[in-house]
């Protein structure tokens, strides 16, 4: 059965973090959608627009995995969203994979509750404004239970393979890695 993901653009994300899992989880085979926010074309924190696949108000289907870029602003339009947090706590009430990067742990599942008693990571010096209950660690990629985090732009790829292992599994993702060149 095909695995799907939809990874969510926002004005103002961070490109390289939200177009590298796109690219990783697509070499490993899974059926990504790019869903926006606030019109189909969205332009990133360093002036490069793009077009989604879909609105985020309009997406239809079953996922098994949300991503949610960083960047500034897009991370604080990604947790401004009613739509994303309606998505996003509904996937992970349904044990679905929950992925974000950067400053979006902060902004979004922080924000929204779902990072409350688990161990997260984001991007330097934003890990101040966690809400207590969330277990900073300093890693490239922390996955607890259903919930993948990673650092910023520097760890995207890693974070790709990440998602790329849970979803397709660890012997897709090494393969996905060593055509890419990873390690």
């Amino acid at each position: 059965m095909t695995k799907k993901a939809v990874v969510v653009f926002a004005e103002g994300f961070e490109e390289v973090e939200a177009v590298t899992p796109v690219d990783v989880l697509r070499r490993a085979g899974v059926e990504v959608t790019t869903a926006s926010i606030g019109g189909k074309t969205v332009t990133g924190a360093h002036g490069v627009p793009y077009v989604a696949d879909v609105e985020l108000s309009a997406i239809q289907g079953d996922f098994d995995m949300i991503v949610l870029p960083g960047g500034m602003p897009g991370s604080k339009n990604i947790g401004e969203s009613e739509t994303a947090k309606a998505l996003t706590t509904k996937m992970f009430n349904d044990g679905k994979l929950i992925a974000s990067i950067c400053a979006a742990p902060v902004f979004t599942l922080g924000a929204w509750g779902i990072l409350n008693g688990k161990r997260a990571t984001c991007y330097a010096g934003m890990e101040k404004m966690f809400p207590e209950g969330v277990t900073f660690v300093p890693e490239r990629v922390v996955v607890d239970g259903t919930v993948t985090t990673s650092r910023g732009p520097g760890t995207a790829v890693y974070f790709g393979l990440a998602l790329a292992e849970q979803l397709m599994g660890a012997e897709t993702a090494k393969s996905v890695d060593e055509a890419m060149l990873v390690q």
